[in-house]
């Protein structure tokens, strides 16, 4: 089936529509809302004068200032690929890019990266893994911390009504899908999930808005308007036309990205940019509201997909993959609303001992949030986490906040249905006991797994340790020895013991469940 375009983007797939040499056959991306054209060095979108309520593009006026909007916006996260807005202008049935007549059309300026620089392309190549997510993390977090702004206005929509407006407006879109991709249960449970939480925790959402966490953000952060190029991580592609997609809670963004690794059942790597990003932003509270927007991030995908179906320039083949994909992911927003038990692990042992790395790789396996006292100390004292702390960072009094702050972010996740890794020495009886009566009073199931290795071991891994948070030394392993106390007969139940100079594999078989 052959699908007619407008006679522009017919005129823009020759090569003398360009003033500059292109690299033939130019190529068409199209989505529901824009044309995309590959020309080689350049890329060009033109907006498809579409009103789908969330956005409106009907006029050109509208496509002129949203293109500007997008130049805007998108030089927050990657300036070197976002050019100018280019006039089109018409002579006769000839279009023009530029030219000196009236404007009849807009087109956004890009430069062209290569396909295999997407990180939906790494991912799909197998080439996606823990260090770029990390990295990511980072740089998201930099993004809204330096490259996003907030103020009264943006922060009123993160007022319960205005979260819920756009929400519940997703549901009205697609209820003519029920039947069709999505089934009639998984609607109303969806929806009952949502309503459920808007009634149920609104001091949360106030409490994201008093923390000014509510930020001109990206709004459609998934793995293909991600780059890496040339060395660099570029966020591209931010969602320009409409208001609420965009001054949304930052936890909006990062839900796009977990559930995007979820939905493609890489759990793992979702697990290592998320875990990165909260230890970045000490913002381990907004994962209380992470569940609404993971459900509400693939509900949208699904919309999407939903559209395709309605849009008559479409071919039939492509609609048949859109309609399963949109089946796919109205299942995963309905997967994210089923009620989870929560879990407690808590890390023991030395300074070097591999608590760290034993945590990492239980959190990838788990899905867990991994806690590392190093973040939550530094972040309490208000120090760069790679910045060497003095010793005001180590009194006795900094610790006991230190734990104290550990255990009541653990019981905060794991009592929503978190599995929370705490990742510390642990190595005193009262500081292990707080966390024993504190998960049995809340009845959450907890481990300990003690990580040991031989001293030569533990100082040749501290000496060694580069680029890291963790700021103990060698010369400090003799002390921690001589002060750990060891389990009680009351605590040894929970124990679980891990060499790690080991395969880690096998020795938590028992604790992975498997």
């Amino acid at each position: 089936m052959v699908v007619s375009v407008p006679a522009l983007i017919e005129q823009m797939l020759q090569p003398e529509f360009y003033p500059h040499p292109v690299l033939e056959p130019i190529q068409l991306i199209q989505t529901h809302i824009s044309y995309v054209l590959l020309t080689g060095d350049y890329a060009y979108k033109v907006k498809k004068p579409a009103n789908f309520g969330f956005l409106d593009f009907s006029t050109l006026q509208s496509r002129q200032h949203f293109c500007q909007e997008e130049l805007r916006l998108n030089k927050r996260g990657a300036a070197k690929l976002y050019l100018e807005v280019c006039t089109v202008t018409q002579v006769g049935e000839q279009y023009q890019l530029g030219g000196t007549g009236e404007a009849v059309e807009y087109a956004l300026k890009m430069l062209q990266f290569p396909q295999n620089a997407l990180l939906s392309t790494m991912f799909e190549q197998g080439k996606l893994n823990d260090s770029h997510m990390s990295e990511l993390g980072r740089v998201v977090a930099e993004y809204h911390a330096h490259k996003t702004e907030t103020n009264d206005y943006i922060l009123s929509f993160g007022e319960v009504a205005q979260v819920r407006a756009s929400i519940d407006e997703n549901y009205e879109q697609t209820m003519k899908y029920i039947g069709g991709p999505q089934t009639q249960a998984q609607y109303e449970e969806t929806k009952r999930y949502t309503d459920n939480f808007f009634a149920e925790r609104p001091e949360l959402f106030a409490s994201r808005i008093q923390k000014n966490y509510i930020r001109e953000c990206h709004g459609d952060l998934h793995l293909a308007n991600i780059c890496l190029w040339k060395d660099e991580i570029l966020l591209f592609d931010c969602i320009e036309f409409n208001e609420p997609f965009r001054f949304v809670d930052i936890m909006y963004d990062v839900a796009f990205t977990v559930m995007d690794l979820e939905a493609r059942h890489r759990q793992d790597l979702g697990n290592a940019f998320l875990n990165t990003y909260v230890e970045q932003t000490g913002d381990w509270e907004g994962l209380q509201v992470l569940p609404l927007y993971l459900s509400r991030q693939a509900y949208v995908r699904a919309k999407v997909n939903s559209f395709l179906l309605d849009d008559p320039s479409v071919p039939f083949s492509v609609k048949e993959g859109a309609a399963k994909t949109a089946a796919s992911y109205y299942q995963q927003a309905w997967d994210y609303t089923k009620p989870r038990k929560g879990e407690l692990i808590l890390m023991s042992g030395l300074s070097g001992s591999g608590k760290s790395t034993t945590a990492r790789y239980l959190a990838s396996k788990l899905g867990a949030i991994h806690l590392r006292s190093d973040a939550v100390r530094k972040h309490l004292a208000g120090v760069p986490l790679l910045e060497r702390g003095g010793d005001d960072l180590y009194t006795e009094e900094m610790t006991q906040k230190t734990y104290a702050r550990l255990l009541e972010l653990g019981m905060m996740l794991s009592r929503v249905g978190m599995s929370v890794i705490l990742d510390a020495k642990y190595d005193r009886t009262l500081l292990r006991e707080a966390a024993i009566t504190q998960a049995k009073e809340s009845q959450v199931p907890l481990q300990i797994i003690y990580c040991t290795a031989p001293t030569e071991v533990l100082l040749s891994r501290l000496e060694n340790r580069t680029s890291d948070i963790a700021d103990a030394t060698a010369d400090l392993l003799t002390s921690q020895i001589q002060q750990a106390e060891p389990f009680t007969e009351k605590e040894k139940p929970f124990v679980k013991i891990v060499d790690t100079t080991q395969p880690q594999e096998a020795q938590l078989k028992e604790v992975l469940g498997s």
